[in-house]
């Protein structure tokens, strides 16, 4: 009876626990579906796919612009290489000056005649110093001028450019379109600014990019300060991004390069008047003698080994100055 019972209870038990079995494994099953655990886990998939096509596209963009960036320095650099050599023209124009090149030659060929005249028929030098004399009047001293009209010039643009791009960078801000502000800064702004930027307002007119323009100002005023302006605007123009706060940035770092250089001139006064003191001198003195004395120092002009010695000490004179201006002369 016992064995019987034992035997019916196993015989209802086993297919009790299968039965349960079975409903777990359908219960596990279903359960992802019914719990909304499956809804969750597409959820998440979509958006964690969406913000990698997000970042993907985001990154796409960034290195679009730098390919751009990249190109732009890259076509400016070699327009630039591919320069031509500076031509007596332009040099005139740098120098701000309205004579031809026709007119400068005219005028360095009479500078040369008259301070050869002068030293042949008034000091009574040799041919020899006279030659030399009529080459330093028609090929020294004209170039010299030229160099020290053109670096005023660019001395004066540099000290205005600050400024006028704080004038661009608060026009930007309230609104107003770049081409705008660039007039505005040709028509208030002091020579030369006024005038270079007036000439790329003209081009403008005619149809030449603004970058092409900007890159023409650079042939004219070949300054660093001037270079930055035209990157900024180039690639700004190419990939895009805030004008004003490139701008500002650009007129911090000019700023910043002003206080630099006068920095420098403040540091490097006290040598620039000793060597002015140490190269007059000579002459100075020569001269002083001369004027109490004639005849004591006639024998340096009049004879060999005194014109040998004026000549060796006008050397040894000219390599000391030299070598005082490259001590003096900071390059930054």
């Amino acid at each position: 009876m016992i064995a019987m019972d034992s035997h019916e209870l196993l015989r209802v038990i086993v297919p009790l626990l299968a039965a349960l079995a079975f409903a777990g494994g359908i219960y596990a099953l279903a359960y992802p579906y019914f719990s909304g655990d499956r809804e969750k886990d597409k959820r998440l998939e979509s958006v964690v796919g969406r913000s990698r096509k997000v970042g993907g596209a985001l990154s796409e963009i960034q290195s679009s612009r730098k390919k751009s960036v990249a190109d732009t320095l890259k076509e400016m650099e070699d327009r630039q290489n591919a320069k031509k050599k500076i031509t007596m023209g332009l040099r005139l124009e740098r120098a701000g000056v309205k004579w031809t090149p026709r007119d400068f030659y005219i005028g360095s060929a009479i500078a040369g005649i008259v301070l050869g005249g002068l030293c042949f028929n008034f000091l009574n030098l040799p041919i020899a110093a006279t030659v030399v004399a009529l080459f330093v009047g028609a090929f020294g001293i004209p170039r010299w001028v030229v160099a020290k009209l053109t670096k005023r010039r660019q001395a004066k643009f540099t000290s205005h450019l600050a400024n006028a791009i704080d004038v661009v960078v608060r026009g930007v801000k309230s609104g107003l379109p770049l081409n705008e502000c660039l007039q505005v800064i040709a028509r208030e702004s002091p020579e030369p600014l006024a005038g270079e930027f007036r000439s790329v307002m003209e081009q403008q007119r005619l149809g030449v990019p603004l970058a092409d323009a900007l890159d023409r100002m650079y042939d004219r005023m070949p300054l660093a300060e001037v270079r930055f302006l035209t990157i900024v605007i180039a690639i700004q123009q190419q990939a895009g991004g805030n004008l004003s706060e490139a701008l500002s940035n650009l007129s911090g770092v000019l700023r910043d390069r002003q206080m630099l250089a006068l920095k420098v001139k403040a540091l490097s006064a006290e040598a620039k008047a000793s060597a002015m003191v140490l190269a007059s001198l000579p002459p100075g003195v020569m001269f002083m003698v001369y004027m109490s004395s004639p005849g004591y120092m006639m024998p340096l002009f009049t004879t060999t080994p005194g014109r040998f010695m004026m000549a060796l000490g006008a050397t040894w004179m000219t390599i000391g100055v030299l070598v005082m201006k490259k001590m003096i002369n900071f390059k930054f």
